[in-house]
């Protein structure tokens, strides 16, 4: 039974989730723009600084499906609360790491942290406000603070760094600080449960995060790593997910219910946006490395001229509601989808004399395309879900979202040795992709 909340705590409350999200995005994109400063202060090597962002990727990517059932388990007000003080605390201590270990140690909790935290507030969102225009609303403006997040950071990231980077750490604990304060009275009360640990299925939450671990560690260190550990790591990988399938078709209380899988317009959500995050990160990828390295431009030049993809934290929570209303979801996404590829094309043929004005169509066209998308996207792949089971649906989507963005990242990274344009043919290909099926949805 969704909990009925009071018309003048809706705002309040949607807010608080919206900046836990926001957090998040905010999070990942400001790491990318402080990591020459943490190198040049705390003398990483490259392969140390790598790990400051992959370590990030695995505790986010590996647990995200044990994070959204822990919710349906234990009750999602009580995950949120306990990891987003997690995240306070181990925020705070990269913003004091006076080594590339204890760096690493702070950015792999961290995201951690995330994987219990974000599909937590998105079944909030979906278990507290009735079925309808009023709950598809607070998705889109849930969808379109999270876009605004990765778009924003790279901003902010950019100001904090010319200050010293540690306020790359500080300033989430401060903003998350405030967060708790504001979720502990507004977050519904979970009802009582008799659920404790001896409920989880603990072979099936072992055997399937060391398997997405393992898968985000081969997609991470593709491009660097040796064809014969690729090979050994990704096996290893689909060796756990074999066991954890067969575990779960036998488990009493399977932490992945597979018979969720069997819901056609699910596995679709859940591709399509896999491959939308794909084309998405691995394009700013490549376009930020394009500014910086090849026109030469400012982290502020740059993170204002990908502010631009930020719209669709205006079109989200305003235009699409509209366009879905009339449109239905699915011919909204295709949209948004066919939006990317344009987008992705126009800038392929990209050289070092284009100016401001060339590249910035692109850059809005996206920001259109990810209001037009991801929002419908979220709604998609968790309607219908049965309310004890919406923390896994949305676990299932932003594991998705996360190893999308790792494929991608792979994929630019590992096609940049052809040359630029190379790498900016993969975010073309995923749009693509992504667009056969949408439109087989």
């Amino acid at each position: 039974m969704v909990v009925a909340v009071e018309r003048q705590r809706y705002g309040a409350l949607l807010a608080v989730l919206c900046g836990a999200i926001f957090l998040e995005g905010v999070d990942i994109a400001m790491m990318n723009v402080a990591l020459p400063s943490i190198r040049a202060d705390l003398g990483l090597s490259t392969g140390a600084l790598q790990w400051v962002m992959s370590a990030y990727v695995l505790g986010y990517g590996g647990f995200m499906l044990l994070g959204g059932r822990a919710g349906d388990l234990f009750g999602r007000r009580r995950v949120f609360l306990f990891w987003l003080t997690v995240f306070i605390l181990f925020s705070g201590l990269g913003a004091i790491a006076g080594d590339g270990w204890t760096l690493i140690t702070a950015r792999f909790v961290t995201g951690v942290a995330a994987a219990f935290l974000t599909p937590a507030g998105l079944s909030i969102i979906t278990t507290t406000l009735p079925e309808g225009p009023v709950r598809e609303r607070a998705l889109m403006i849930y969808a379109g603070t999270a876009a605004a997040g990765f778009s924003l950071g790279l901003v902010i990231g950019g100001v904090l760094t010319a200050i010293d980077w540690r306020w790359v750490f500080l300033a989430p604990v401060i903003f998350a600080l405030c967060l708790l304060a504001g979720a502990i009275p507004l977050i519904p009360r979970d009802p009582r449960t008799t659920r404790s640990f001896r409920d989880i299925d603990f072979v099936g939450a072992i055997s399937v995060t060391a398997a997405l671990v393992l898968l985000v560690l081969t997609i991470e260190r593709a491009p660097h790593a040796s064809l014969v550990s690729t090979a050994v790591s990704g096996a290893a990988s689909l060796a756990l997910f074999a066991l954890f399938v067969l575990w779960e078709r036998r488990a009493a209380q399977p932490l992945v219910r597979l018979g969720i899988l069997r819901s056609v317009r699910l596995v679709h959500a859940n591709l399509t946006t896999l491959l939308v995050a794909a084309g998405f990160f691995g394009f700013q990828f490549v376009a930020v490395l394009y500014l910086r390295e090849v026109l030469g431009w400012s982290t502020l030049e740059t993170s204002f001229m990908m502010l631009a993809i930020g719209l669709d934290a205006v079109l989200a929570p305003t235009l699409t509601p509209r366009l879905t209303a009339r449109f239905g979801h699915r011919r909204v996404i295709i949209v948004g989808v066919l939006l990317a590829v344009l987008a992705y094309a126009l800038f392929l043929p990209v050289s070092p004399d284009w100016g401001f004005a060339a590249m910035f169509p692109t850059m809005v066209l996206l920001g259109v395309s990810f209001a037009f998308a991801y929002g419908p996207l979220t709604i998609t792949a968790t309607d219908g879900a049965a309310e004890s089971e919406h923390g896994l649906a949305s676990g299932l989507l932003y594991t998705s979202f996360q190893f999308g963005a790792a494929l991608g990242l792979s994929a630019v990274t590992g096609a940049l040795a052809l040359g630029l344009h190379a790498a900016l043919v993969v975010p073309l290909v995923c749009a693509l992709l992504a667009a056969v099926t949408a439109l087989r949805s």
